[in-house]
């Protein structure tokens, strides 16, 4: 299978309000970009900006990286899905999750059960729905009864999983349209990506672009102990490899001292998980994901306006 070769940026820009985005959103075209990538954690949800996009550029593709597949009713998701569709016909790339027991449980007050499951279920169900379908099915993590979209959209969207571990690589290989990876090394898409059997792989990858290494450091390392002792990032990065490298984090991590966990992380780590550097160094960072399987990158730039503004240039495609 051949995949089309992408090129993607994380939305929305920080320190940048939603309403003004709309000239960069039209700069990203002229630079060559094809995708946006919005997120949902903490802050924007993801769909706000896609729609304000949708409005604003007509060739852009919008996608999540990730939705949880926890936090919307299977029906309120398709519905919101469609909406998106039907905004931009044949521009939507849905990305779907387990999320994190932090978002689903802590915040949403929602069981974190079968994720898995939970998943595998949500593209199922969508398929249905957003065919057309009613749907009365008894999924092993939901139930459906009776729902029929109300809104006719021509294409229902490809649907990518967000996934870390061979469970979820191998369902978005064989039911999913491909997969969206999150905090990875260059070298570990080659772990991942046979999984994806030839389909899209798409990849959230974390730039802080900035020569002041000391500052880089400092930025890096408590992004680090806030993901990666999150139970799914732990289990994730043992099975890439780092369980000997990590182990000296999550035990301080566990014992609650959070600042020995944090100077525990080795430089090593953070040259690999984190882009950093010149502009030119950031691009020839980004390059080696895409030589070694990433399909769609979109980075995740984390700097002020006018350093975000500066690097969007950079790693243009058109650049």
């Amino acid at each position: 299978m051949t995949t089309t070769q992408r090129w993607g940026i994380t939305v929305p820009f920080s320190g940048v309000p939603l309403h003004e985005h709309r000239e960069w959103f039209e700069e990203l075209v002229d630079l060559g970009y094809t995708d946006i990538w919005s997120s949902e954690a903490d802050g924007h949800d993801a769909f706000t900006p896609l729609a304000l996009a949708a409005a604003w550029t007509p060739t852009l593709r919008l996608g999540t990286a990730v939705v949880p597949a926890y936090t919307r009713g299977p029906a309120l998701l398709a519905q919101t899905v469609a909406s998106l569709v039907d905004a931009a016909p044949g521009r939507v790339a849905l990305g779907i999750g387990t999320s994190s027991n932090v978002i689903v449980e802590h915040w949403n007050d929602i069981s974190f059960e079968k994720p898995y499951q939970r998943v595998r279920d949500t593209i199922r169900f969508l398929r249905a729905a957003l065919s057309g379908e009613k749907v009365t099915e008894e999924y092993e993590t939901f139930s459906v009864r009776g729902f029929r979209l109300g809104v006719k959209i021509a294409e229902p969207p490809p649907i990518l999983v967000g996934a870390l571990r061979q469970g979820m690589l191998t369902l978005a290989g064989t039911e999913a349209d491909g997969a969206i990876v999150n905090w990875l090394s260059a070298d570990d898409v080659r772990t991942v990506a046979p999984y994806v059997n030839g389909k899209e792989l798409a990849a959230r990858i974390f730039v802080l672009p900035s020569q002041d290494r000391d500052a880089v450091r400092f930025v890096a390392r408590r992004m680090i102990a806030t993901y990666l002792n999150v139970p799914v990032y732990a289990a994730f990065h043992e099975w890439l490899g780092r369980g000997e490298m990590l182990t000296p984090m999550w035990e301080k991590w566990r014992a609650g001292d959070r600042k020995g966990a944090t100077e525990s992380i080795p430089d090593e780590l953070i040259d690999q998980l984190v882009i950093h550097g010149s502009p030119e160094e950031c691009r020839a960072h980004l390059q080696r994901y895409v030589d070694n399987g990433i399909t769609t990158p979109a980075p995740a730039i984390l700097a002020n306006p006018h350093d975000t503004r500066r690097l969007i240039r950079a790693l243009a495609p058109n650049g």
